[in-house]
């Protein structure tokens, strides 16, 4: 293989093989991998625009069985701390994302052992009839295969009633690394990678937009995290025509602080700001089917996710009015709506206020003062 040869066929969106993008991991520059990464995203989204969004990650609860080793969240069914969001918790939340310029919740809990598809199609249908403008990312492949497991019916029924009900687009959370050697060590007790792809095909069916993650930096080898880009573009590659399927990859690193990966088996985050940067860019040369990728500032921080505007990615996330899942991990960063807007300006892009769907919407008057203030 040819590092010059391999970075050519990537600029001409050639879909590359797992093993070649190993050998780029291991014997390109950065800054080749950047630029080759950076044509792409010029020519995949030419505005020279950088999107970000305002929502608000709000969990139905924290009730969990499935024991994840990276995950200080969840508590087990029982425990005095445990919790089921009821609707009046919705309502006061969802009103205060409002008056801060929101559109959305990111609305993602835990295996809870009881809660079945009754559980979830009614809360959506509730949410919609309070506020009919709100958009619903609800929950992920994992709480699908959970649902489904429960209920005893498919994956593609589960969807199709959380659909009707009102969701409006599904996120790719519990993707960590598909690999199923992976995913016995750390999170066992959640659908294997195989299940995982295997539900968002049936939502790319339904035309449930869809985004994908990967969560990296702990037991995975290199070669694995390049068989979960391949696996992800493979299924994007399968979607119908008409359908967004994957609309976004957000690449992040696993965040280690107090988790039972660091205290029982000593795995740490060694994800350096450069080895963050060289797989963002990666992800953007191996994944040309999917046009945004986001940096991860809530776990690399501004000045890493700034570079990474240079090496492919395009988009910035969300300011996230409220996270509690991988803030518990350790993630210490914050943005305000004014910080993330002068962060993508001092990196030499237009800031662009998005939707879910990259739909670009209007800053809400007197944005800058409510989300400062909150």
């Amino acid at each position: 293989m040819n590092t010059a040869e391999l970075l050519e066929r990537a600029l001409k969106f050639d879909f590359l093989s797992q093993e070649e993008g190993v050998y780029l991991y291991h014997n390109a520059a950065t800054a080749e991998l950047a630029f080759v990464a950076n044509e792409l995203r010029k020519k995949q989204v030419p505005s020279g625009k950088v999107t970000w969004q305002i929502d608000r990650n709000v969990n139905t609860t924290n009730v969990c069985i499935a024991n994840c080793k990276f995950c200080n969240f969840f508590r087990r069914p029982g425990h005095e701390d445990s919790y089921i969001t009821d609707i009046e918790t919705y309502k006061v939340k969802i009103e205060e994302t409002f008056r801060l310029g929101g559109d959305q919740l990111l609305l993602q809990g835990g295996h809870h052992p009881d809660l079945g598809l009754d559980f979830y199609a009614d809360l959506f249908r509730k949410l919609k009839e309070l506020y009919p403008d709100l958009k619903l990312h609800a929950l992920g492949p994992p709480e699908i295969a959970h649902i489904a497991k429960l209920g005893k019916i498919s994956h593609t029924e589960v969807l199709r009633a959380l659909k009707e009900a009102g969701m409006d687009s599904l996120p790719g959370a519990g993707a960590e690394i598909l690999n199923d050697r992976v995913r016995r060590l750390i999170s066992k007790g959640k659908c294997g990678g195989k299940e995982w792809l295997d539900v968002m095909r049936a939502a790319h069916q339904l035309d449930i937009t869809t985004s994908a993650t990967m969560m990296f930096g702990h037991v995975e080898t290199i070669e694995e995290r390049f068989e979960h880009l391949v696996w992800i573009r493979e299924v994007q590659q399968e979607k119908p025509a008409d359908a967004n399927g994957f609309l976004a990859f957000i690449p992040w690193p696993f965040q280690d602080d107090g988790t039972l990966l660091k205290r029982l088996r000593g795995i740490t985050n060694d994800v350096s700001g450069d080895e963050y940067i060289r797989m963002l860019a990666l992800s953007r040369i191996m994944l040309p089917n999917i046009k945004n990728i986001q940096a991860s500032w809530l776990t690399v921080g501004k000045n890493v996710a700034q570079l990474c505007l240079h090496a492919g990615a395009n988009d910035f996330g969300s300011i996230m009015i409220e996270e509690n899942v991988v803030s518990a991990a350790g993630a210490p960063h914050r943005f305000t709506a004014k910080g993330i807007q002068e962060a993508i300006r001092e990196a030499g892009f237009e800031p662009q206020l998005r939707g879910q769907k990259y739909n670009y919407r209007d800053l809400p008057e007197h944005l800058e003062e409510q989300v400062i203030n909150y």
